[in-house]
């Protein structure tokens, strides 16, 4: 596919502007790329000292709160910082975008990029936290849960980056949208507390499978492999699905990107 061309043809320039992308983002603050690390563990720290300790919440039983929990509040993080980031990526690159010999196609993935950096370090951090309570965390799934993170991103952004050059309010109906995806999605709750075709209905949506998919990786879960495979089956379906109406979109939008902006 041409954007997978595009995508391997400039990978060293995704990964160079990445880097500049993540360091710009601090660079008026004193301490730097320091705090891009420093708020999301606080807020992560924050939920657990709350839930846990002042509330004494229970969680899946028998783990503790704060192994079933920063797994999941990881992989929502990492996901809500890269899809507004992507989402809106084009814009905040618009001098590129006015360049005709730039591929426009890879600014998403820049913005991906930078994102990363956080999100692969509050994955690393839940893995130290989950060792320390003595939960090994299962490699292969966690490599395969970060690559499906990875693929429903930058298909969910192929087309809400298009949309938000092309209708600048999407990117605060967006804003809307994330947060209530948050709170629709089991990070905080138990899955277990719904029951049939309501949780069944939940557990097809892709960012229920991805965060409790990272669960898995920690704990007694079986989301990845419940009925056979099922909802790896239909998040897959969504996930290609997106990407190639995101991609058609995407494609048909970029022409008008430079005339926009």
């Amino acid at each position: 596919m041409e954007f997978l061309k595009i995508l391997f043809k400039n990978k060293k320039l995704v990964l160079k502007l990445g880097k500049n992308d993540f360091r710009n983002r601090y660079a008026n603050a004193s301490l730097g790329t320091l705090w891009g690390f420093l708020q999301p563990f606080v807020f992560m720290m924050t939920y657990v000292i709350v839930f846990q300790y002042i509330m004494h919440t229970g969680s899946a039983g028998q783990y503790p709160y704060v192994v079933w929990f920063l797994p999941g509040m990881s992989m929502w993080l990492f996901c809500n910082d890269a899809i507004l980031q992507a989402s809106n990526s084009i814009r905040t690159y618009s001098y590129l975008v006015k360049k005709v010999v730039f591929p426009v196609d890879i600014i998403p993935i820049i913005s991906l990029t930078s994102s990363s950096f956080i999100g692969l370090f509050l994955i690393a951090i839940t893995t130290l936290v989950a060792i320390c309570f003595k939960f090994i965390p299962n490699i292969f799934i966690l490599i395969y849960i970060i690559i499906a993170a990875y693929c429903f991103i930058i298909s969910f952004t192929r087309f809400t980056s298009a949309v938000t050059t092309l209708v600048p309010d999407f990117s605060q109906l967006l804003n809307i949208l994330i947060q209530l995806f948050m709170w629709f999605t089991p990070i905080v709750w138990n899955l277990n507390m719904l029951h049939g075709i309501v949780q069944c209905m939940f557990k097809a949506f892709p960012f229920t499978y991805l965060i409790e998919g990272m669960r898995q990786a920690f704990i007694d879960s079986t989301i990845i492999t419940e009925h056979h495979g099922l909802y790896t089956i239909i998040f897959w379906v969504i996930t290609v699905f997106l990407f190639v109406f995101g991609n058609y979109v995407f494609k048909k939008s970029k022409k008008d990107f430079a005339d926009i902006l």
